[in-house]
């Protein structure tokens, strides 16, 4: 599928919308309608549509989703929603009723800009009439994705927009020192819980760079020769989405599709939350590692139908990505 870019007085979507009003409900056609269109596109018919016919699409998307539990309901509904709105229900059905799906969260205040997760919680708030930090802090029983997740929201709330070298090289020393560098064979997470609370996502990437530089490898690895303790290895999955979010991505993907995780929801929650970010890194990087592309592995996954197709569509498209639209830091 062909690059596209477009601005608002460029095109209008009027017969887009009609053509979807008069054959609401085929799924098939929303997804061809729908899959292949950028954010400003999404935008812009969503809106055509409200001021055509009185209704928001991505409600109508919802109560679809509500009424035959469709799968690609649920992705084009969320598709077709502001990334903030969409970053507040992944956070909630992370919580769901039993396991939390830690994983989930750490990609939202891992991957969104601070000013972005400012958006994503009054969302949260508005829609749940609670407070998602204060979701994070009352998990029992505690876990350590859960304080290190406490030490991130804390990071978000107050800090420099500025980096500095000096501060990363103290704080790469600090880590190693209460790592591999220690007697103690483990982590001292309160020395890293408190480098993560008080620095800015990229005030710590510059930080695991300078360690990488001055002890000649990366701080993941480090935390695969301690001692092994759930707190590294939580911490260890979090820096890797830091450090490379689209190899991280990738993994979690090729996962997915070979139906290794317990994630289930793993590979349509990516797809669409990376898309518009570095989608076409992770194909390339996932086309490297599993000697597939993406868009043959998910066919390969799913059987035929439009959840398929709305998931190779968003697999074998390519978009040119402006700064202003990245909430990705």
């Amino acid at each position: 599928m062909g690059t596209k870019i477009l601005t608002s007085s460029s095109h209008g979507f009027e017969n887009e919308c009609k053509e979807i009003h008069d054959s609401w409900g085929r799924l098939n056609h929303l997804v061809r309608s729908l899959a292949g269109r950028s954010k400003l596109e999404r935008q812009q018919i969503r809106e055509t549509y409200k001021a055509m016919y009185g209704e928001d699409m991505a409600i109508l998307l919802q109560k679809m989703q509500f009424q035959n539990g469709s799968k690609v309901c649920a992705a084009l509904y969320r598709w077709m929603m502001d990334t903030h709105e969409r970053d507040a229900i992944v956070a909630r059905e992370a919580f769901g009723q039993g396991d939390v799906n830690y994983k989930a969260l750490v990609e939202i205040f891992v991957g969104r800009k601070s000013s972005h997760m400012v958006l994503i919680k009054q969302a949260y708030y508005a829609r749940f009439r609670r407070h998602l930090d204060q979701e994070i802090i009352n998990l029992e029983p505690p876990h350590p994705y859960q304080k290190i997740l406490v030490a991130l929201a804390t990071s978000h709330k107050a800090h420099q927009e500025d980096v500095s070298q000096h501060i990363a090289k103290c704080d790469a020393r600090r880590l190693y020192e209460a790592g591999e560098g220690s007697s103690q064979g483990a982590v001292e997470e309160a020395v890293v819980l408190e480098i993560l609370s008080k620095r800015s996502i990229p005030q710590t990437k510059l930080t695991l760079s300078s360690f990488k530089h001055i002890y000649g490898h990366e701080y993941t690895k480090s935390l695969k020769n301690a001692k092994y303790m759930e707190f590294e290895d939580a911490l260890k999955v979090v820096m890797k989405c830091m450090c490379n979010p689209p190899t991280y991505y990738a993994k979690v993907l090729y996962t997915s599709c070979k139906g290794t995780t317990a994630d289930n929801g793993a590979l349509a929650r990516v797809m669409i939350s990376r898309a518009e970010v570095d989608l076409y890194e992770i194909r390339s990087i996932f086309k490297r590692k599993y000697g597939i592309e993406l868009k043959d592995a998910i066919c390969e996954r799913f059987p035929s139908g439009d959840y398929r197709d709305f998931l190779a569509a968003i697999a074998s498209t390519t978009t040119i990505i402006t700064s202003h639209n990245s909430v990705s830091l």
